[in-house]
């Protein structure tokens, strides 16, 4: 059956949309002194485009790891990842990091704004990477600075921004190139409990009235609340979690 494979090479039939992310058996080991350790064994799942899927599991599980393979940043020793029909174990480094640039969003938990940049500077960013900081761009950028609240500080530094405001800055600065998938881990961890819930609900709501796909590696049970679908990484595999219905949710 011919795949959806937009820069694969492979037929694609109208109106068959890729999965926002593939993953085809992949597996994933470090060498620790004489032996080899497996973080990731043997994963395989398909999310589907405008999906909010959440990686739960114990500190040193592999979710991070998991994430940095999804993004490129990282190869599997063995498989395959998609991201919108894109092979990514095919691409060389170089290659990686542009498709990043241009496909995916990212939303750490400590933020990642540079300091020494406005908080527009920061926004335009990834436009001036892509080559598209034209006018356009910077009306979107706009834009998103209205959106998320934040109009009034588009001068201002990071450092005068409390946690939450960098936060809302950084969903902005991971929606403004309109990518096709946005990674966030522990976008809520070093916030407060009533920020993180306002935080989330300004990521879930621009993520899905733009259709964006989310993959969000997370400890916190709002979090949890708002996924389309949970995967717990266990003992170096993908275990599929019932997702909480909206009335048991919080």
């Amino acid at each position: 059956m011919p795949g959806c494979g937009r820069d694969t090479g492979a037929v694609q039939w109208p109106g068959m949309a890729c999965p926002a992310v593939e993953l085809e058996r992949i597996s994933k080991t470090y060498r620790e002194g004489d032996s080899d350790r497996a973080v990731l064994r043997d994963i395989s799942v398909t999310i589907e485009p405008g999906e909010i899927a959440v990686l739960v599991g114990r500190s040193g599980s592999g979710k991070s790891t998991l994430l940095n393979l999804i993004a490129g940043i990282d190869r599997p020793a063995s498989g395959r990842v998609l991201v919108d029909g894109t092979d990514l174990t095919a691409l060389g480094e170089d290659a990686r990091t542009r498709f990043r640039r241009r496909r995916i969003g990212f939303v750490f938990q400590f933020f990642n704004l540079i300091p020494l940049l406005t908080v527009e500077e920061n926004l335009l960013l990834p436009l001036d990477l892509n080559g598209g900081l034209d006018a356009a761009g910077r009306a979107r950028a706009r834009a998103l600075l209205d959106r998320v609240g934040l109009s009034g500080r588009a001068a201002s530094l990071p450092e005068r921004l409390s946690g939450g405001e960098q936060q809302r800055v950084a969903i902005a600065r991971a929606l403004v190139h309109d990518p096709t998938l946005i990674l966030a881990d522990e976008p809520t961890g070093t916030l407060d409990a009533e920020t993180a819930a306002a935080v989330l609900e300004l990521l879930d709501t621009l993520a899905r009235e733009s259709g964006k796909t989310v993959i969000m590696v997370t400890h916190s049970r709002e979090v949890i609340g708002l996924a389309d679908r949970i995967f717990a990484v266990q003992r170096g595999q993908l275990v599929e979690q019932t997702a909480p219905s909206p009335s048991t949710a919080g």
